[in-house]
């Protein structure tokens, strides 16, 4: 039996070129919540408007990302990569003179509000398509053998962006408040222009029969759509509120508990990028086994970080979360794409692509208000979710894999 070919065959460089768009992804949305919060509030903006502009925002990105997908299907992977991150350029360059409107008293109150809404507004709608679009252009890149690597590759850049962009945050600000937004707009620029110049032209297939569009409601993806939705969700509430733990736990003020919050995040990417390079990526392991051992880890480490103990044990947990995280986002990648018809991978791969934004409407939210209540409650209810992930997990595998022998 022949070996399967790649729908779209890229060169590992051309990998690397769609990996570093998402890197610059990750690095652009984790500075604009580090550093337009604290902004728009000494423009003048509550803590409630702030999170309402951002919520919306990650609301509209999350709801788009499957139509960006299926726009993805029909315009071509490298045109809607290229267009997302140029609009992100432009709608973060609008949002960014915005908050310096406001922050210098030409615009005040409601009008300043609704001006940073109206620009965080078109960020969620036109620049939601570089995700589904990588991911696509990824399972028409590979094959179901190494599927499962490749996908965690770009997960894992995702990753390391979210990692670094505190950290270039904090750099950049010596020259400026509004320099880290500035940077992130550059940064986006050059990689679009990278993308437009290294990724092929791909050939029109509008004559060709197209595939009906994967739905949300799809049975054969949704099982595990709901599991990546949900272990964001959990993500998103420890990561919320990790630098409030941080700073509580362990009296860190000031510059201090920011240098020691972004420890506890560089130790979690560290981990993440040895297991997605030296074992997802070299071994390509079974995504069956992937997926319970991930969440497994998941579970300890943030469950080793609820006692009070020495802030290297904090490291320490997040380190073996980190190694969890590497293996549950590509096996459920894998998972969702080899669960459908090789010509509706594409499709599945744009959906499952949805979840990381979805988990994060709501996650950051339901975060702070259980960190309001005590501030062990984000770890320990993640730790729950991990647990009922676990056992949910056991059992959809195994479905799975007697329908596989029912039907072999």
């Amino acid at each position: 039996m022949s070996e399967p070919t790649p729908v779209r065959p890229l060169s590992r460089f051309q990998k690397w070129v769609i990996a570093f768009g998402l890197l610059s992804m990750g690095v652009g949305f984790t500075i604009s919540f580090v550093v337009a919060p604290p902004l728009a509030r000494s423009a003048g903006l509550t803590e409630l408007q702030v999170a309402g502009i951002l919520t919306i925002s990650a609301a509209l990105f999350a709801f788009m990302t499957p139509t960006w997908g299926k726009f993805a299907n029909r315009f071509g992977r490298k045109r809607v990569m290229v267009f997302a991150l140029f609009m992100t350029a432009l709608t973060n360059t609008g949002f960014l003179l915005s908050l310096e409107a406001a922050m210098n008293g030409v615009v005040v109150g409601m009008h300043a509000f609704f001006l940073l809404m109206s620009a965080r507004t078109l960020f969620g709608l036109l620049s939601s398509g570089l995700q589904p679009a990588a991911f696509s252009a990824m399972t028409d890149a590979t094959t179901p053998h190494d599927r499962a690597a490749g996908l965690g590759f770009l997960g894992a850049a995702m990753s390391v962006g979210s990692i670094l962009g505190p950290g270039a945050a904090a750099v950049l600000a010596k020259f400026g408040a509004l320099a880290p937004l500035w940077g992130s707009i550059v940064f986006t620029v050059v990689c679009g222009l990278i993308i437009l110049f290294s990724l092929p032209a791909e050939t029109s297939d509008a004559k060709t029969q197209k595939p009906k569009p994967l739905e949300l409601t799809d049975k054969r993806v949704r099982p595990y759509l709901i599991f990546l939705v949900s272990y964001f969700m959990a993500v998103a509430c420890v990561q919320q509120t990790i630098a409030w733990f941080v700073s509580d736990r362990f009296g860190f003020e000031g510059a201090k508990a920011v240098e020691n919050g972004g420890l506890v995040f560089a130790v979690m990417a560290v981990a993440m990028v040895l297991v997605q390079t030296f074992y997802v990526n070299r071994l390509k392991p079974d995504p069956h086994f992937m997926l319970p051992t991930g969440l497994v880890l998941v579970a300890i480490g943030y469950g080793t970080a609820i006692p009070h103990a020495p802030f290297v044990f904090l490291c320490m947990s997040f380190l073996v979360m980190g190694a969890g995280s590497a293996l549950i986002v590509p096996s459920l990648n894998a998972l969702g794409t080899l669960s459908v018809d090789a010509h509706e991978q594409g499709g599945a791969g744009a959906l499952m692509a949805a979840a990381p934004p979805a988990g994060f409407v709501v996650g950051p939210l339901i975060g702070a208000g259980l960190y309001m209540v005590h501030n062990d409650l984000p770890l320990t209810i993640s730790t729950i979710a991990m647990v009922v992930l676990f056992l949910t997990a056991l059992t959809v595998l195994r479905r799975g894999r007697n329908k596989e022998v029912q039907t072999s």
